[in-house]
């Protein structure tokens, strides 16, 4: 116990006064559990959740969840220590004098590293980034809502919490909290900025999309802040097989299961979170156990895509980032010869993983989105794939080279949790009659 306790990272605090979550009025919250790091595992953790000792909980509610901006001043961060020692002497508990936590104090006020141990700034505002409509919008199913404007997910081998934020000086923000016992690094806030796709610019693109198109226009000022993620290929692909002909709760749980074979990287809010496993270990199970687990047909297709992967030359994760380098179609058709991979999961892998920001995802949905406002002359003719391809090169004819970006923010708009924030001129009156089980798992999923 008192070795994990010598953890920065486990201290978590939260920001007192400096800072507050959106929609919280600055005020202090208590989360009420503490992040505790777990070694790697190479086998599904148990489903029973391991619940914080109280004293954790104690010592969580006094420290809080501090917020700082980077900065290389040794005297700002030994000053954060002082207010650390300062409500320790409030609290009556010995157990918070113990030598583990002192050491700790002791340490940090020398080194200066308290930063390490605090949430830090993206410095993008809401107009750029907006979580509630970037994380549970169907392009991902790997990050959990841990508290207002706040998700939990894992990047590559990192586990970050990121929280929408309003400064004092009325200014919005993203931070995020590393909560890897290595604590901050420069490579871990790269990678989080790479899965963001944090070099390409909402308010550039979208000036030319409104320019284009006039119901993007007029939907751009509420729907600020929606942005695509640049995942990994074989995350992306392993989720989008398990998405085919089905609801957003049962893909999570299957992607969940799938995950639970990689290494455990901590718990958070009583949720673990693992790194999406290798091939090695996606391995590890056969197509009875995935029919067992609830997976349906799509099991022998993840037996199937594994295998196809790993006898790939150069290895299977590497022939998926090779696929980058390649135009549209031919990546998709490189994709389309995995099992269980038709046009339209390719399309999702290539647009959420590939940079092919082009690439359109047509499905029934996608369709009647179409048809009302992009070919309205197809209106009333029988989806095919000829026309999907059609509706593929009517959104690029209109939106250029990042037009999956254009059609992703419309789709996003016909969800009823944003048809109703929306002016009602604004409103897509046929949205609710053509809601499919996906848009409604996706609504309930963002309404909560």
């Amino acid at each position: 116990m008192q070795k994990d306790l010598a953890h920065p990272q486990l201290f978590n605090s939260s920001n007192m006064k400096r800072r507050g979550s959106m929609g919280l009025n600055n005020t202090v919250r208590n989360t009420g559990s503490l992040i505790q790091l777990k070694p790697p595992m190479s086998t599904p953790p148990s489903p029973t959740s391991t619940i914080p000792p109280h004293h954790h909980k104690i010592f969580k509610t006094i420290t809080k969840k501090r917020s700082m901006k980077p900065s290389k001043s040794v005297n700002t961060k030994r000053s954060l220590l002082h207010d650390f020692q300062k409500e320790l002497a409030i609290c009556k508990s010995p157990w918070l004098w113990q030598k583990p936590f002192n050491t700790l104090v002791e340490a940090s006020y020398n080194t200066g590293d308290i930063t390490d141990c605090c949430w830090r700034s993206l410095g993008v505002g809401m107009m750029e980034l907006k979580l509630d409509m970037t994380f549970p919008t169907g392009q991902t199913f790997r990050w959990k809502k841990t508290g207002p404007s706040e998700y939990t997910g894992v990047v590559g081998t990192y586990l970050f919490t990121l929280r929408q934020v309003v400064t004092d000086d009325d200014e919005e923000d993203v931070e995020y909290f590393v909560h890897n016992p290595s604590g901050f690094s420069q490579e871990a806030e790269a990678a989080l900025r790479d899965y963001l796709n944090l070099s390409i610019s909402l308010t550039d693109m979208w000036k030319g999309f409104a320019e284009a198109d006039s119901r993007f226009a007029a939907l751009a000022p509420y729907m600020g802040g929606a942005r695509l993620l640049r995942q990994d290929p074989l995350e992306c692909l392993f989720q989008f097989i398990c998405s085919s002909n089905n609801n957003i709760q049962r893909i999570t749980q299957m992607v969940q299961f799938l995950s639970g074979f990689g290494p455990c990287l901590g718990t958070v809010e009583g949720i673990e979170f693992h790194a999406f496993p290798s091939l090695e270990e996606l391995s590890s199970f056969d197509e009875g156990q995935l029919r067992k687990a609830g997976f349906g047909y799509r099991a022998k297709y993840i037996v199937g895509a594994v295998e196809s992967l790993k006898s790939k030359c150069g290895g299977g994760k590497e022939w998926l980032m090779s696929l980058r380098n390649l135009p549209l179609e031919e990546g998709i058709e490189a994709l389309c010869t995995l099992p269980g991979i038709g046009p339209k999961v390719a399309a999702c892998v290539a647009l959420f993983s590939l940079d092919q920001h082009h690439a359109i995802p047509v499905d029934t949905h996608v369709w009647q989105l179409a048809t009302r406002y992009i070919t309205p002359e197809l209106s009333g003719e029988r989806f095919t794939p000829k026309l999907s391809r059609n509706v593929s090169e009517a959104f690029v004819k209109r939106f250029g080279k990042y037009a999956g970006w254009a059609q992703t923010v419309l789709f996003i708009a016909e969800l009823s949790s944003q048809q109703a924030i929306l002016p009602q001129h604004l409103q897509s009156t046929k949205a609710t009659k053509s809601k499919t089980k996906l848009e409604e798992l996706i609504d309930r999923e963002m309404e909560v």
